[in-house]
């Protein structure tokens, strides 16, 4: 566990913050701005992703700053960003290791081909590169599915 972050369940009060460091996030990683406006990203995290999804977000604790988050439904990661100040500090993976921890079966996602960083994350948490193509994602860019097995769900099967 890291000390100066709190993991908390997402809350409309975090709203500006965590569009704005998805945004900032999101346009480091693929060099491309966000296509949609703030509106349309206040909706799509406050009326779509917070109603399909379990969002958990990386509060520094002494700025009360959201440095990143994660969203989930069970299946499919759909969402992980990281401050791009705070890179490389432990937030990602304290944040996927809580998905997994909750998880009652294997994991998926999509990651942009293009991000050579976010694949090597995903690789160094157990995620295997599945399947290339375009997966009709908004930006038109190739992506990967990507799949992690969770080994624990299979824990209780025993074969003769």
């Amino acid at each position: 566990m890291n000390p100066r972050i709190e993991i908390v369940d997402y809350h409309p009060r975090y709203t500006e913050q965590t569009i704005e460091m998805w945004r900032l996030s999101k346009e480091k990683a693929l060099g491309i701005p966000e296509m949609h406006d703030l509106d349309a990203h206040r909706y799509y995290l406050n009326r779509i992703l917070a109603a399909t999804n379990r969002i958990y977000l990386g509060i520094e604790r002494r700025t009360g700053r959201v440095l990143g988050m994660i969203a989930a439904d069970g299946e499919f990661i759909t969402q992980l960003y990281v401050a791009p100040g705070s890179q490389r500090m432990g937030i990602g993976s304290l944040l996927v290791q809580l998905i997994k921890d909750t998880s009652h079966g294997d994991l998926k996602l999509y990651t942009f081909k293009i991000n050579h960083g976010a694949r090597t994350f995903w690789q160094k948490h157990g995620f295997v590169e599945c399947q290339v193509g375009q997966h009709h994602n908004e930006e038109g860019l190739v992506d990967i599915l990507c799949e992690w097995r969770n080994a624990t769900a299979y824990s209780h099967l025993s074969y003769a």
